[in-house]
């Protein structure tokens, strides 16, 4: 498909349809949250997650920001830059809603399972 010849209403039509697709599913997450600690800060739980039984991406954050919970993905430790560089982050809203929701859920029946064992 050559998207330099396309009209740009068929060009918009063809991106909004691929951002609603996804193809990517969560086949596998384990979420391990973390006991209360003053050293932990926003950070509340380490996640890792397959994805369609093909990839597997380490090293995801749930974090309590301002507007509640959310995942964060994993940074290039190395990276001198003043900001932070991502390894490895969703395209689209649909996957990044899909991985986002499907951590969220594991990491609420996570603790919901570590308050009841206490």
């Amino acid at each position: 498909m050559n998207y330099k010849t396309m009209k740009k209403a068929d060009l918009i039509a063809h991106i909004l349809k691929m951002e609603t697709q996804t193809n990517l599913q969560v086949t596998d997450c384990q979420v391990f949250p973390f006991k209360d600690a003053p050293s932990l800060g926003s950070i509340k739980a380490m996640a890792s997650i397959v994805l369609n039984d093909a990839i597997q991406i380490r090293g995801l954050r749930v974090t309590d920001g301002a507007n509640g919970l959310f995942v964060g993905y994993p940074t290039d430790p190395f990276y001198k830059g003043d900001d932070f560089r991502s390894v490895c982050c969703p395209i689209t809203r649909a996957v990044r809603e899909h991985i986002e929701t499907v951590v969220l859920e594991h990491y609420q029946r996570a603790i919901g399972a570590e308050v009841s064992n206490d």
